[in-house]
């Protein structure tokens, strides 16, 4: 199976430890054999010793839960790396916006096929691109075939510089930049193609339908609701407070690593803006695929999927990922990368097994040794238990 990668943060995320897994069992374990929680120990560790700051990393299988840690989670207090702080988590973010669109559809409020112009009238409407043609249900499973904003040039350059991690960037410009890449090269609903840019829409639709931000939403109707006390979605101050692991960045154009921890918001913000922890992630996405936050009828759109890769192996529902392991089992999962961090998780169908980690280092490279290993570790993790 090739490698799946989604683009973030004007990068490629990678799924690269589901070609380099290779094959396991999901038998039960025999005696000698590493449990689930000593494989992404093992992982975490490895990514320490690739360069990773800190990993850290949670085991569940129903109500008992294991958590792994290695090296810090601060470079100049050295202070270990704690599994209960918080995170970016980027990209895991597009599933809390899909949830909101999916219960507002199911309040009658709006329909998934409702195209983008009736909420947004004139918002995109540029290089060939049409809003009529293109609808909500294709910007939440990625085959809208708009382009990502994150792949500007200009943009990229400047988030990853950091200098100003207070610019504001509006909805709209970071629609237009998008927009700007290239012309359109197919249908809307013809193939999928992973785009920043249609989340961002998406939580312009969500203002429009309630008129409150994505971030009000997402507070009433999932953070508040399931109790995720260490969850939030910023969108002004780009800061991080508490008890957090710092973000750091190897830079690609001088030597060291820089503390990435205070970075951009607005820059991704639907698409990838809230602040988690693995414990909070693991019980969104826990109550997420068991139904407890959507109808009957909206939970089998979120899970209704389109093809990502050729041989069946992985597909996207409405903003998360279905995907079936080396060893042959199936999960739920998305992964989230944007400056400093990088984050994945994996839950059963019926939310009784779920691994998740998240790794304090990410400079918007795909591939990288640390990301490879943490994640087959990830991965393997998940089909030993």
């Amino acid at each position: 199976m090739k490698p799946l990668r989604l683009t973030a943060a004007g990068a490629a995320l990678v799924l690269a430890a589901l070609a380099g897994a290779g094959p396991a069992s999901a038998d039960t374990p025999t005696a000698g054999t590493p449990t689930a929680a000593g494989i992404l120990q093992a992982g975490a560790q490895q990514g320490v010793a690739d360069g990773y700051p800190g990993v850290i990393g949670l085991v569940r299988q129903g109500d008992t839960t294991q958590y792994v840690h290695a090296g810090v989670g601060n470079l100049s207090t050295r202070v270990p790396a704690d599994p209960a702080a918080k995170f970016r988590i980027g990209s895991n973010t597009k599933a809390f916006t899909a949830t909101v669109l999916l219960q507002l559809e199911g309040e009658q409020r709006l329909s998934l096929d409702d195209s983008v112009a009736r909420w947004l009238p004139g918002a995109v409407n540029a290089n060939g691109y049409d809003g009529a043609r293109i609808t909500i249900r294709q910007l939440l499973n990625h085959t809208s075939d708009l382009p990502d904003y994150a792949k500007d040039t200009g943009f990229s350059l400047t988030y990853a510089l950091n200098a100003r991690p207070d610019q504001a960037w509006s909805p709209q410009s970071l629609v237009d930049l998008g927009l700007a890449q290239r012309k359109p090269t197919g249908t809307p609903g013809q193939k999928w193609s992973y785009s920043n840019t249609n989340y961002v829409l998406a939580g312009m639709v969500v203002k429009a339908v309630t008129g409150n931000d994505t971030a009000t939403e997402v507070q009433h109707r999932i953070i508040e609701p399931l109790g995720l006390r260490d969850t939030s979605y910023p969108t002004t101050d780009p800061s991080l407070t508490g008890n957090y692991l710092h973000g750091y960045e190897y830079p690609v154009i001088s030597i060291g690593i820089r503390d990435v921890s205070t970075s951009n918001i607005q820059a991704f913000g639907p698409a990838g803006a809230i602040v988690s922890t693995l414990d909070d992630l693991t019980a969104f996405s826990r109550a997420l695929v068991t139904g407890r936050l959507l109808a009957p009828a909206q939970q089998a759109e979120l899970k209704t999927t389109v093809p990502v890769t050729a041989d069946g192996t992985v597909g996207y529902g409405l903003g998360i990922l279905h995907v079936q392991l080396p060893c042959g089992q199936w999960a739920w999962s998305h992964n989230g990368a944007v400056l400093g961090y990088f984050s994945d998780w994996y839950t059963s169908d019926d939310g009784a097994k779920q691994v998740a980690r998240a790794n304090n280092e990410f400079h918007l490279l795909a591939g990288t040794r640390g990301q490879q290993d943490t994640g087959k570790a990830t991965v393997d993790a998940y089909c030993a238990l």
